[in-house]
């Protein structure tokens, strides 16, 4: 399937709906495409996403939840839709319920869209039909109820993602907060493996148990009017993994060294040794992210000889090991892959 260069992120209200996923979704969306640079100067590494929150004749369902959410418009086309979690009791039967959105549903998916629940919002997608003969997960305590309903599923609540259907077009997401796994996959596969992995920095998406550090980017750069820093800073981006970059860019800029070191500083926050640093950081956690280069071969890359100091650097720098690094955001870059 051709993605669209913009692809529309329609957010379905229903009345069962509850808002925090809704919300979430449509914050991390918006920021696709554009807010990393804002943050780090860095150019987006992919094409920006349309979140929509929508609903039946645009207006907000009668909330069982006691929290109206304010949709934006009315069912229209769409690339994807999600059906976030939903609120319902044990006894809950679906049968015959939302048939206006159930229809619309069916006529995305005909159309191409991708359709994809979260949580409890499988049960959504079971009733438009969508689920017969596939495999789907759900929340755990959902899949007696949704098992009894529509039995000519596949159930596998014990996964948190599942990719089922013509093309891998219908996608569902475990327990509530699965609603992260699912958006990364979604900018993955619509955006780029880089743009979900910037994603997960700016929202702190994944695993915490290592701090705020490892997600962290490098600070956006000051601006500056010394032309012979920028010049500085323009020969070190290209050259940063040489040998004694600071000596190096020191010269290249025709100052004294300590006539250099003030004015460097001054124009970027950064002292010469922490700005190449920062640099050959960056790119390793780039390589790490997206490739297979032993971890040695990345310090050689990007200008370390000595891998333990490498190591060393890369850890305090990040909070984490460079195999750790890879462990946790090597995954969200190659999310589209999921089955």
């Amino acid at each position: 399937m051709k993605a669209h260069p913009e692809p529309t992120v329609a957010l379905l209200v229903l009345p069962e709906s509850t808002p925090a996923s809704i919300y979430g979704l449509y914050e991390v969306f918006e920021a696709v495409g554009h807010q990393w640079e804002s943050l780090t100067g860095e150019a987006a590494a992919g094409g920006r996403m349309r979140p929509r929150i929508v609903a039946r004749d645009g207006l907000p369902p009668a909330s069982s939840y006691g929290l109206p959410i304010m949709p934006q418009e009315g069912l229209g086309p769409a690339d994807i839709v999600i059906i976030a979690d939903l609120a319902f009791a044990a006894e809950f039967d679906p049968h015959g319920h939302w048939p206006v959105e159930m229809a619309w549903l069916r006529a995305r998916y005909a159309a191409g869209a991708v359709i994809c629940s979260v949580c409890t919002g499988t049960l959504a997608l079971a009733e438009a039909g969508l689920l017969d003969g596939e495999t789907a997960t759900t929340h755990w305590a959902a899949s007696d109820l949704i098992a009894a309903h529509y039995p000519a599923i596949h159930l596998a609540p014990q996964r948190i993602l599942t990719a089922s259907g013509d093309g891998d077009r219908i996608l569902t997401a475990g327990g509530t907060s699965a609603w992260a796994d699912l958006a990364l996959y979604l900018i993955a596969r619509f955006s780029s493996g880089t743009e979900a992995v910037r994603a997960a920095k700016m929202f702190l998406l994944g695993d915490h148990s290592d701090g705020q550090l490892p997600f962290a980017g490098a600070r956006k750069a000051h601006k500056h009017d010394d032309a012979i820093v920028a010049a500085a800073q323009t020969w070190i981006a290209d050259n940063y993994h040489s040998a004694n970059p600071v000596s190096a860019m020191t010269a290249h800029s025709g100052l004294a060294p300590r006539t250099f070191l003030r004015r460097f500083k001054a124009a970027t926050n950064y002292t010469p040794t922490e700005y190449i640093q920062t640099l050959r950081i960056e790119e390793a956690k780039q390589l790490l992210e997206t490739g297979t280069l032993p971890v040695e071969t990345i310090g050689l890359e990007v200008g370390y000889e000595d891998p333990n100091f490498f190591r060393r650097l890369f850890k305090r720098m990040t909070g984490i090991t460079p195999a750790r690094y890879r462990q946790r955001f090597s995954r969200i870059s190659k999310a589209a892959t999921v089955g």
